[in-house]
């Protein structure tokens, strides 16, 4: 056991019982995000401060449904509550149940009971029981479950403190299991996994026994007896079988005497919301209404603060241009550093918005409504409506989103859906179709209510679900992966959404993508200056020969000085890299710059801006921001406009298509053990991306 100044608290629970929201209620501004050992799974952990002093780290274990994990998130929780000998083996365990579900969370509940960890039960949307017409015997249920209970409102912040207290008695707490289970399936053969099995109880045995791959904690001899086990599926599998169904007698036969619902006096208008916000024809209104609103809110909302950063890095950049003394330093942090980071910063207005919108609607249980509407969509292409979860979830990032399907069962299923999730419009997209748009289409409104610019914006977001999807439909008819899988979706209560939790949400996730590309993007910004301040020796006598070239033009000062800075840019490093690539991008409507552009945002898309904010910067004395140079620069050839819209509309294409990110391309290899995999999508989509491009610019131009 740890000292009573420290104290080691696991959060466990079914997905949607509010585990999260009692996390945030315990930890506050405490709480840190980190990977577990050797895996990619998010790791919550924060600090909680208990009555008499005692700080309780309070480790937020992923949600799952019973403690024999289906997924490498539940295979966490198994891990955890297993190997005592870890520094973060929990002292005492907290399982959130919910009020209306308790039934179905008293599986997880019995499970971890009979690990012999002291335990809490934690019921909560206590506060809901009088309006569901729900009554609970408490006294008897303790009595019952052998286990303290703790009614709260993590909402509400009810029970929060009364919790706090319990925890420091968890040395006194009945740590006997709640049913011997083993006694009812097969006595002898249990007795038998204990005495071969040395060193853990008979339950956490069994548990070990039955996963499909060996725990990393055991030992090699413990591991040879578990094979040994392990040779009669058939006998596993039915008394797994078993274990549930006398979980749930048990668990039935406790709730009779202790749980009873009273609809005739439940004011509930969850039923009648449900049969509208699920209907087949006005759940997709509310739907995609919700979407209209969301990107027009994305344009119109942050307008002000988006121009406002513009022109302050542009001032910002000017001032250091003034103050700074001259040379290679100044000249980085002016045309490189400053130009590079502001291209990114700029978006973070549009990034909280949208993940403001996604937050709220998780926090509603609205979500979750989605799921379940665009199932009946997502079997019709192939894929499960499990498959939903990692596609809305790329609306933020692919990364995450391609671990989440973690979830999905079956793997002709998850393979799918892994391909097609990249085609799903993320955050780091946002900054690239803001820009172009904010170029190339004017601000109008549409029946004096829509900008035209947020309508073309939900429209990209459109064409990726919709290129998702038909994707999906193709790889279900070409690839031949025999793969069973099951759909089951929580539908959690209606609730008012916490601003605490959706504030700690948008914070955490935009400080991440900020912070994530910001490093990328100094970097590649350090690259890209050194590369365009440098040169062949055309580069470094740009001056004699631009003079040379003039000399009988009389060009006035101002603009020789233009086309020096123009001449040394072409015949930079960089510029000469860009050359080399034009031939094969101009059909699409793109320059060299454009081009530089287009590889370096391979590290990260939203590069893209930050590499043009770079190039458009250095040897530039004009003054302006980023928006203004671009929309200022003239194809030579053409005289136009180089970001007209024939070829804005051609890039908006190819970022709709193009796979573009190195950390997807990593991530997917990861999930899928092989190479081949990210291969195929990185082609696959680079192809289709140009192609979509080079059509779209050839009829419009």
């Amino acid at each position: 056991m740890k000292s009573k100044k420290n104290l080691n608290v696991a959060l466990v629970g079914n997905p949607n019982t509010g585990k999260t929201s009692l996390f945030n209620q315990l930890t506050g501004l405490t709480q840190k995000v980190g990977n577990y050992p050797g895996i990619t799974v998010d790791k919550k952990q924060g600090s909680s401060k208990l009555p008499n002093g005692t700080t309780a780290t309070i480790t937020d274990l992923p949600g799952t449904y019973s403690i024999n994990p289906t997924s490498l998130d539940e295979s966490i929780v198994l891990e955890t509550l297993l190997d005592n000998d870890n520094e973060n083996f929990p002292d005492v365990v907290i399982v959130v149940a919910e009020v209306e579900n308790i039934k179905r969370n008293l599986l997880l509940f019995t499970q971890v009971k009979d690990l012999k960890i002291p335990t809490i039960l934690v019921i909560n949307m206590a506060d809901q029981m009088e309006r569901k017409g729900i009554f609970i015997d408490i006294e008897q249920l303790k009595e019952e479950l052998k286990t303290e209970i703790v009614l709260i409102s993590a909402r509400k912040k009810e029970g929060i403190n009364t919790l706090k207290k319990k925890l420091l008695g968890y040395k006194n707490f009945d740590t006997n299991p709640v049913l011997k289970v083993s006694d009812k399936i097969d006595k002898a053969y249990f007795e038998d996994v204990k005495a071969r099995l040395k060193g853990f109880t008979t339950y956490k045995s069994w548990l070990l026994i039955t996963q499909k791959e060996p725990v990393k904690f055991i030992s090699e001899a413990s591991k040879h007896v578990i094979e040994n086990f392990k040779i009669d599926q058939s006998r596993l599998k039915k008394y797994q079988h078993k274990e549930t169904i006398y979980r749930y007698q048990f668990i039935n036969d406790v709730l009779k005497k202790t749980y009873k619902i009273d609809h005739s006096k439940a004011k509930d208008l969850r039923s009648y919301l449900d049969r509208v916000l699920t209907h087949k024809v006005f759940g997709y209104l509310i739907f995609t209404s919700i979407l209209l609103l969301m990107f027009q809110s994305v344009f119109d909302w942050a307008t002000l603060p988006m121009d406002f950063i513009d022109v302050t890095f542009s001032n910002l950049s000017e001032w250091a241009k003034m103050k700074l003394p001259e040379g290679v330093i100044s000249n980085l942090i002016t045309e490189g550093i400053i130009p590079g980071i502001g291209g990114i910063v700029i978006f973070i207005p549009q990034i909280a918005i949208l993940f403001l919108f996604v937050a709220t609607l998780e926090e509603t249980g609205y979500m979750s409504r989605v799921v379940f509407l665009m199932d009946k969509v997502m079997r019709r292409f192939g894929m499960s409506g499990k498959s939903v979860i990692p596609l809305i979830s790329g609306t933020a990032c692919a990364i995450p989103a391609i671990m989440a399907t973690r979830n999905i069962v079956g793997w002709k299923d998850r393979l799918i859906t892994i391909l097609v999730t990249p085609f799903t419009t993320c955050s780091a997209r946002l900054p690239v179709y803001a820009i172009i748009i904010a170029l190339i289409i004017p601000e109008d409104r549409v029946l004096g209510i829509f900008s035209l610019q947020g309508l073309v914006l939900m429209a990209l977001y459109v064409l990726g679900f919709a290129s998702a999807i038909i994707s999906a439909y193709i790889l279900n008819k070409v690839l031949k992966v025999d793969s069973k899988s099951f759909f089951i979706v929580e539908m959690p209560n209606y609730k008012l959404p916490s601003l605490k939790n959706i504030v700690l949400d948008v914070l955490e996730k935009t400080k991440a993508f900020v912070l994530g590309a910001g490093k990328i993007i100094l970097a590649i910004s350090v690259v890209l200056w050194f590369l365009a301040s440098n040169g062949t020796s055309d580069f470094k006598n740009a001056e004699t020969i631009v003079t040379e070239k003039n000399k009988d033009s009389n060009l006035p000062t101002e603009e020789l000085e233009r086309e020096i800075a123009s001449y040394k840019l072409e015949n930079s490093y960089i510029g000469v890299m860009g050359k080399m690539i034009e031939p094969a991008i101009e059909p699409l409507g793109y320059d060299w710059k454009i081009g530089i552009a287009l590889i370096s945002s391979f590290a990260a898309r939203e590069v893209f801006v930050g590499t043009l904010s770079t190039i458009y910067s250095v040897g530039n004395d004009d003054e302006g921001t980023i928006k203004q140079r671009m929309a200022a620069e003239i194809n030579p050839v053409t005289k136009e406009k180089r970001f007209n819209f024939p070829a804005g509309m051609s890039l908006l294409v190819f970022y709709a298509f193009a796979m573009q990110c190195m950390g997807t391309l990593a991530i997917v290899k990861r999930e899928t053990k092989s190479w081949k995999w990210p291969m195929l999508q990185l082609v696959g989509m680079g192809l289709l991306a140009y192609l979509a491009a080079f059509v779209t610019f050839a009829i419009l131009k």
